[in-house]
C-alpha cells in the first residue's frame, strides 16, 4: 500500500531558510521511504497573511481530497485556527512546528499575544505535533497546551561536513549564516566585532537579505558606521553547494541568534567540525555541546566581544574545540534517521 500525505506549505519552498530546508529535506527522505507527497501551495504572505492570502490559503485546505493525514508547515498554521479545525474534522492534521510564531523578534506585546492565542487554538485540532527540537516540545506543553503524547521530536539531519581547512596567513575566518532577520542577531554580531579591529579577522554573512529589507539596510549601515567594509562581506543567499565550501574554509562559526527552535545552521557547523560560538537563545544549549561551543546571553554586546576575542586570538582553543565537534558531529542524526521518525508519527495518526 502506497503510504499518502499531503504537505502543506506556504510561500516559496525553495527559500533559503532553516525552515524550508528542513521540509524540502522531509519532502525527498519520506519519498525514498515510499510515501506519496502531495505539495499543496498556501500562497505567500504568512505569518502575516492578507485577507486575501488567509481566503486562498483556506480554500487550498478545504480542497484536499480524500481521508489521507494533512500535515501544514507552522509559518501558516498558527494563524490558520478556524481552517486548521475543518481540516483536523476530514483528516487527521499533523502540525509541523520550527518555533513558535510569538517567539518571533520584533513583535508588540499585543501581536505576540495574539499570536499565541491563534497557534494554541489551531494546534489543539492537531492529531499529531511535529517539532524539531525537545525544548520547543517543552514550550508547546507548557504555553500552548498540547498534550506531550501527541508530540513527536523530529529534529533536523546533517551531512557530514568534509574537512576543515586550515590557514597560514594568520587571518581568523568568522564564518555566520541565517537569514537577516532581527531574531538572528546580526546588529549583535557587527557591534561586537566593532570592539576587535585589533585582531585578525574576517567575517562571511550568507543568509537571505530580502526577508527584511529593513534590517538588511541596518546591517549594512552598521558596517559603514564601523569601518568594516574591508572585514565583512554579506553575501546573500548561496546555494547548498557554496555553503558546504564556507563551513569547509571557515576557522570559527558564529551566530548571534536572539532565539532558536533548533538552530540548524549550528548543527551543520558542528557537522564541519567547527568551533561554535552562539547564544543561549532557545534550543541552542541542547544543539551545541559545551566542549564544542561557547554561548553567551541575546544581546549581550560585551559578551560576545568578550568571547571572539579570546577565541580569534587563542589557536590552540579553536584546536580544541573542533576537535569536540568532530567528535559530537557522530551523535547528530542523519536525514533518513530524521524522516523514519517522521514517518512513524503520521502513520500512528493514519
Amino acid at each position: 500500500m502506497v503510504r499518502r500525505v499531503a504537505f502543506a506549505v506556504p510561500g516559496d519552498l525553495a527559500a533559503p531558510t532553516g525552515g524550508y530546508a528542513y521540509d524540502r529535506r522531509m519532502i525527498v527522505e519520506l519519498q525514498q521511504l515510499g510515501w506519496r507527497i502531495d505539495v499543496i501551495g498556501l500562497g505567500d504572505g504568512f505569518p502575516r497573511p492578507s485577507t486575501a492570502q488567509k481566503a486562498f490559503a483556506e480554500n487550498q485546505l478545504a480542497a484536499v481530497e480524500g481521508s489521507d493525514p494533512v500535515m501544514i508547515d507552522g509559518l501558516a498554521l498558527g494563524v490558520l485556527p478556524e481552517a486548521a479545525q475543518a481540516v483536523g474534522k476530514k483528516h487527521p492534521l499533523v502540525a509541523l512546528v520550527h518555533h513558535p510564531l510569538a517567539l518571533e523578534t520584533g513583535l508588540s506585546s499585543e501581536d505576540a499575544e495574539a499570536m499565541r492565542a491563534s497557534e494554541r487554538a489551531a494546534l489543539a485540532a492537531a492529531a499529531a505535533v511535529i517539532v524539531t527540537s525537545a525544548p520547543t516540545a517543552r514550550l508547546l506543553i507548557s504555553d500552548y497546551g498540547v498534550p506531550q503524547d501527541r508530540i513527536t521530536v523530529a529534529r533536523p539531519g546533517t551531512d557530514r561536513g568534509g574537512a576543515v581547512r586550515a590557514h597560514d596567513d594568520g587571518v581568523v575566518r568568522l564564518l555566520s549564516v541565517g537569514s537577516l532577520v532581527e531574531r538572528k542577531g546580526f546588529d549583535v554580531l557587527i557591534a561586537a566585532l566593532a570592539r576587535l579591529i585589533d585582531l585578525p579577522w574576517r567575517l562571511s554573512i550568507a543568509g537571505d537579505r530580502t526577508r527584511s529589507p529593513a534590517v538588511s539596510a541596518r546591517i549594512d549601515a552598521d558596517i559603514a558606521r564601523y569601518k568594516l567594509g574591508d572585514r565583512v562581506e554579506v553575501l546573500g543567499a548561496l546555494s547548498d553547494e557554496r555553503i558546504a565550501k564556507l563551513y569547509a574554509s571557515a576557522d570559527v562559526f558564529v551566530l548571534a541568534s536572539r532565539f532558536e527552535g533548533y538552530g540548524m545552521a549550528y548543527a551543520e557547523a558542528i557537522a564541519a567540525g567547527l568551533p561554535v560560538i552562539g547564544t543561549t537563545g532557545g534550543a541552542t544549549p541542547e544543539t551545541v555541546p559545551p566542549d564544542a561551543g561557547i554561548l553567551v546571553q541575546p544581546d549581550d554586546v560585551a559578551a560576545l566581544a568578550d568571547t571572539l576575542r579570546r577565541v580569534i586570538a587563542n589557536p590552540a582553543q579553536r584546536k580544541t574545540m573542533a576537535a569536540a565537534a568532530r567528535e559530537a558531529a557522530s551523535a547528530l542524526p542523519s536525514w533518513q534517521e530524521s524522516a523514519k521518525i517522521l514517518a512513524a508519527a503520521i502513520e500512528r495518526v493514519a
